[in-house]
């Protein structure tokens, strides 16, 4: 899949969670592709990745084994990212957990857990980079919600309330932070076929039951959320934030 070229990315000092694998690895190399200097925390082993990237691209993204409910770890990450690249100019707030729960089954620590690897962190890393943006005079931070909340979906609970507080979340930063000219825009993506979803949920009668209510009758992959991701962190969307950016194929419909 052809990428636009966002000449501006040239060498600017990107971090990405949960950019091991899924959409999180597409982001990454698109980033790297770029010729931005790129970092990313996962739980999962990211070296095999970097390897990969550098193989094809030239360049080898920083990897951070970080579980991002740790904020202590998430931050001493982002701080040596910056090190060794420069102060982070672009956050990209990825990771999360779609895990399937019924609200009478759910445990005051299981709502806790789902917050923490849902919404905390985004809060978390965003503070931490916010000062050096605010240093450098200016930065993008892009924020993953979902059409999930949207959609009013059901068995997940704690997920969509998560992401719909990162809508909010986005808006109110987005405000606070103008003056220094930090962006703050969220990504809402569809159904992303990513290898997860493929695993554990995917069935064709869901997939034709989904693409009835789909405008754009392709499933959508991690790639996808490439060429979005890039055009808000590049000067292309500069009058951009505080924005919530459907990539759905249209299936919810916005403004």
């Amino acid at each position: 899949m052809a990428l636009a070229a966002f000449h501006d990315l040239k060498d600017r000092s990107v971090f990405i969670t949960g950019g091991a694998s899924g959409i999180g690895a597409a982001i990454t190399e698109g980033f790297v592709a770029q010729g931005a200097r790129v970092a990313f925390a996962d739980l999962l082993d990211g070296s095999h990745l970097s390897d990969e990237i550098a193989a094809r691209q030239g360049a080898r993204p920083l990897s951070f084994d970080c579980d991002v409910t740790d904020t202590a770890a998430l931050r001493a990450a982002l701080a040596e990212a910056a090190a060794a690249q420069g102060p982070v100019s672009v956050l990209v707030n990825l990771a999360g957990y779609d895990d399937r729960h019924k609200t009478l089954d759910v445990t005051p620590d299981y709502w806790r857990m789902m917050l923490a690897r849902n919404l905390d962190h985004v809060f978390f890393a965003s503070q931490a980079v916010i000062p050096g943006m605010r240093a450098a005079g200016g930065g993008v931070i892009v924020n993953f919600s979902s059409i999930s909340y949207m959609m009013g979906m059901a068995e997940y609970p704690a997920y969509t309330a998560a992401k719909a507080a990162i809508n909010a979340l986005s808006r109110g930063m987005a405000r606070e932070f103008g003056a220094d000219n930090i962006r703050v825009n969220a990504i809402h993506p569809g159904w992303v076929l990513t290898p997860r979803q493929m695993s554990m949920w995917v069935t064709p009668v869901a997939l034709a039951e989904f693409m009835k209510r789909q405008s754009l009758k392709q499933h959508l992959l991690p790639e996808d959320m490439v060429g979005p991701v890039l055009f808000l962190a590049s000067e292309a969307s500069r009058m951009m934030t505080g924005q919530a950016l459907v990539v759905d194929g249209g299936v919810v419909a916005t403004g």
